[in-house]
């Protein structure tokens, strides 16, 4: 008898078998392309800001010194308030002033005296020489004698001038109006002696002036830009951000540019003022200084993470209308805020994937979506 290949009880392990792929293979399911977020490049009118580190200073910052030397006697004012014009901070003893200014009277007044003496001899001299009544010489000496009495008294006047200006130096007024600092010294210290003593600070804060320290390439681009006619008048004006994220509820304006850039730097010092009628700005204090730089005329933005960087190459990857992606070179220029300015490269209408683009590959088909809008970030200039 002849015998089956097979045995007879394998027949129907393999019918298992054979069902359970055909199971596996319908089980299969066929992957759906997948959806990226996308983002349609536009042409549009950019502008670009700087944001630079600003110190805040007082619009005058009046150091006020002892002049002349002397104990202080009184401190006249509150730290820390507000100063009229010509209010009195301090008083130094000046009792020895007074009494210099008593000498310099009485020395004054002697030589009056000595020039009106000689004054009396040459005019009863000058007959009496003509008649030879008295000699020459007595006359000399005589005329002499007042040439050198109206000299001392020119020299008592200015002694005199200057005995009352050290003693009008003794009472210390503030020369303008403004917020007066800590007394730098207390009643009874011995001050001006040797050099002037600093004694406070008073400083006008409204408008309160803001010192920024700009590149010269920001600088350059500002300049261009207004020679251009793209910014100049019409541009935004500068705003401050202070140190607690806060911005400034005044804008600001140019006061000064500095002659020159500062060597060890590259930079050139610019002083805004910026109202502060609540005079809750303060001296020393720091923030930030927003300006705009320039307008790029129909400049085209995409999403920093949609550009990939290798090696100084910079790429996108672009999807076509047949939802094919492709990865193109592009050249990159500004940054503004969370997007890039795109310089080659790309066009307005192009599709650009927004993010995802590492599992990309060229010729894949993908289902686009809007991508979601960034968070508000502030723009800065950069490359």
């Amino acid at each position: 008898m002849r015998r089956a290949p097979f045995p007879l009880r394998s027949a129907p392990l393999l019918a298992l078998l054979a069902l359970s792929a055909c199971a596996k293979e319908k089980a299969a399911p066929v992957l759906p392309p997948p959806e990226v977020p996308v983002v349609t490049v536009v042409a549009k009118d950019t502008p670009l800001d700087f944001e630079l580190v600003a110190q805040l200073r007082g619009f005058e910052d009046v150091e006020i010194r002892a002049r002349v030397e002397g104990y202080l006697e009184s401190i006249d004012y509150k730290e820390g308030t507000t100063v009229r014009k010509g209010a009195r901070l301090f008083v130094i003893d000046d009792q020895q002033y007074i009494a210099a200014l008593a000498q310099a009277q009485a020395t004054l007044a002697s030589a009056q005296n000595q020039f009106d003496k000689a004054d009396l001899d040459v005019k009863r001299f000058t007959p009496l020489a003509a008649e030879r009544a008295v000699s020459q010489a007595e006359l000399d000496n005589a005329l002499s004698a007042r040439k050198t009495g109206a000299a001392q008294i020119e020299a008592g006047k200015a002694n005199l001038e200057k005995a009352r200006l050290n003693l009008s130096y003794t009472k210390i007024s503030s020369p303008i109006e403004g917020l007066a600092g800590k007394a730098e010294h207390k009643v009874g210290d011995l001050v001006g002696k040797g050099e002037p003593t600093l004694l406070t600070t008073v400083s006008s804060i409204d408008p309160i002036r803001v010192s920024v320290a700009i590149p010269e390439a920001d600088y350059l681009r500002f300049t261009r830009s207004i020679d251009a006619g793209k910014a100049a008048r019409a541009s935004a004006p500068p705003i401050l951000i202070l140190s607690d994220g806060t911005q400034h509820p005044y804008p600001g304006k140019v006061l000064f540019i500095d002659r020159a850039v500062d060597p060890q730097t590259g930079t050139l010092r610019v002083d805004l003022a910026f109202p502060n009628p609540q005079r809750t700005l303060r001296p020393g204090l720091y923030g930030k200084v927003k300006a705009e730089s320039e307008v790029v005329k129909n400049a085209l933005l995409v999403p920093q993470r949609a550009v990939q960087e290798l090696q100084g190459t910079y790429t996108v990857v672009t999807v076509s209308p047949e939802n094919k992606v492709e990865t193109r070179k592009v050249k990159p220029g500004q940054k503004v805020g969370s997007n890039w300015i795109i310089e080659e490269g790309l066009k307005s209408g192009d599709v650009v994937v927004a993010e995802g683009i590492q599992r990309l590959r060229d010729g894949m088909t993908v289902v686009p979506k809007p991508a979601a809008a960034p968070a508000a970030a502030p723009a800065a200039g950069g490359k």
